[in-house]
């Protein structure tokens, strides 16, 4: 059976055409170019603030002071979670030896990145989770030096709930800068700072497209496009749940995709004619982020079975995946290509989004056929080494040597021959390329 769509997007994550390259371009060489003082030009013209921009011990103690106590326990929780799910990721990742021949010895090391730059929104909505996430992952990981950058509103400054985040998780500098002024202040080391090594978080546009001109002088978690959650479920859901769930993720923004897979045609009816309640029953700004995505990027696709409603969502590889059918261990063990996977009913993406300890910064656009998202891994360089005795090498040696004489890389056999000769005076080897 050749899967059917009830509902077929008319555009996709790609769609949108507003060009933002050049406009990017031309901020990042000016940053880089002027400095501070341009960094502080774009401050005032594009987040419409002049305050500090680096924010002092006193000023980050005021802005906690006006987080209420009920939603500090509740950063705390979400905080311990990541934290404690970062500390078991990063014991995944221990440093090795291995003697590969008699008398060499090769290894692995994990070394942190000295200073990484964590993206904080904080335009339409305060992103409290993503400090948690970016901060928490770099401190486990190590890195000396962390610095937190996000929004600030005219007149106010960061918002305190994201001062509050940033700072009990582990930031050693907190910025109220954001847009691309916030990336190249990171990444150019201004105000003082050291460079960020790896630029991490989710942003808009123009945050995403700062971090793909910059990757290669710097490393970044991922190139990131609008986020996306596709549900896989069977006639066993609840379609007051499932509708829920596709309404809450849509209401990301105008253009982040969600996609129901079925094989149930009466779950997927179902949750059609649901849907626009749903969404017009949401507070304004969300209703019309969610009204625009279901209109233009949402797809509710029918299966024959659940092997084809698999093999769609691997086509997919969603962002975020949700599986609420029968056998949730065939689920687990059958899909391969998503960013975060939620089993059951019972889990839902918004979890993972805030506070269940995995991380919410996850690939996006299809992305997830071939990378994870972040974790502790992301902040650590993984580097070998190696040591060996002189009768240890000397196999070694005559192989590279006449391997590299193949290649007709005559500098590098010699590098090998002359080991060989202040070595093995007394030795005769046969280094030629024929052997």
């Amino acid at each position: 059976m050749t899967i059917e769509y009830l509902k077929k997007a008319s555009l996709t994550s790609k769609s949108d055409a507003s060009d933002v390259q050049e406009t990017v371009r031309a901020i990042l060489a000016d940053i880089e170019a002027g400095g501070d003082q341009v960094a502080l030009d774009y401050a005032a013209k594009f987040d419409r603030y002049e305050g500090s921009i680096i924010l002092s011990p006193a000023e980050i103690e005021a802005a906690c002071a006006l987080v209420p106590e009920k939603l500090k326990a509740d950063i705390r929780f979400a905080h311990d979670n990541v934290r404690r799910f970062a500390e078991t990721q990063k014991a995944t990742l221990t440093d090795v030896e291995l003697e590969v021949v008699p008398g060499v010895i090769t290894g692995q090391k994990a070394i942190p990145v000295d200073a990484a730059g964590c993206y904080v929104p904080g335009g339409r909505y305060s992103h409290i989770a993503s400090a948690i996430m970016t901060v928490t992952t770099a401190k486990v990981a190590g890195c000396k030096h962390i610095m937190a950058c996000s929004p600030p509103r005219p007149g106010v400054g960061v918002a305190p709930a994201i001062v509050y985040a940033a700072h009990i998780c582990g930031a050693d500098t907190i910025m109220a800068i954001g847009g691309v002024q916030g990336v190249a202040a990171m990444a150019f080391g201004l105000f003082g700072l050291p460079k960020a090594k790896i630029l991490v978080g989710p942003g808009n546009q123009f945050v995403a497209e700062a971090k793909r001109m910059l990757f290669g002088r710097v490393g970044i978690d991922m190139i990131a496009g609008p986020t996306d959650s596709l549900i896989l479920a069977d006639k066993t859901a609840d379609p007051h749940i499932v509708t829920t769930d596709l309404v809450s993720q849509a209401e990301h923004g105008y253009n982040s995709p969600v996609w129901l897979v079925t094989d149930d045609r009466a779950l997927a009816e179902k949750v059609i004619e649901m849907i626009p309640a749903y969404i017009a029953d949401l507070p304004e700004v969300n209703r019309d982020n969610a009204a625009a995505a279901w209109r233009d990027y949402a797809e509710v696709i029918l299966c024959a079975d659940r092997e084809e409603m698999a093999a769609t969502s691997d086509r997919y590889a969603p962002e975020h995946l949700t599986v609420m059918a029968d056998d949730l261990d065939w689920w687990l063990d059958r899909l391969s290509c998503y960013g975060s996977l939620f089993l059951g009913e019972e889990s839902t993406v918004s979890y993972g989004d805030k506070a269940a300890g995995t991380n919410h910064v996850l690939p996006t656009s299809g992305a997830a056929s071939y990378t994870g998202g972040l974790s502790v891994h992301k902040y650590m360089k993984i580097v070998t080494w190696q040591r060996g005795t002189r009768e240890g090498y000397k196999p070694v040696a005559e192989a590279t040597a006449r391997i590299a004489r193949l290649e007709g890389m005559e500098g590098h056999a010699r590098a090998a021959d002359v080991r060989l000769a202040k070595y093995f005076p007394d030795e005769t080897f046969d280094l030629t390329a024929n052997g």
